[in-house]
């Protein structure tokens, strides 16, 4: 049986870390110069990482290099998910429609990148059956 290679652009994962950049990006370029650099400059960052750890773990052969990097790429998501995001909205440096399209946009990827991983571990096992 011949595998389908399914270009990057198309995996709804990476789709959606490129989504979530966008509101991201969105936040930050409302932000002050000292808000940008105390804290959305992080933000930004945490992010970005998601998609662009997906992009080279995607890209890696053995199924153990994949995976450390979609790891990465789901610690990521935790640190701009579950800390930046937050404390911008604790301080009031985001509007509540960009913090709900955020952590809607954040959730869904959560999910995702979980079913990437396992799915990354799936193929390996029916790779030796």
């Amino acid at each position: 049986m011949e595998k389908k290679f399914i270009p990057l652009k198309d995996l709804e994962v990476y789709r959606l870390a490129r989504e979530l950049s966008k509101i991201a990006w969105e936040i930050y370029d409302c932000l002050d110069w000292q808000d940008r650099k105390t804290m959305g400059d992080q933000f930004l960052t945490a992010t970005d990482s998601i998609g662009a750890n997906t992009a080279e773990g995607y890209s890696r052969f053995h199924y153990l290099d994949r995976a450390k990097f979609y790891y990465n790429a789901r610690a990521s998501l935790s640190e701009a998910n579950d800390y930046w995001i937050e404390l911008l909205k604790e301080r009031g440096k985001v509007s509540k429609e960009n913090y709900k399209k955020y952590k809607t946009i954040a959730k869904n990827l959560a999910v995702k990148l979980n079913n990437f991983i396992s799915a990354t571990y799936r193929q390996k096992q029916s790779n030796f059956h």
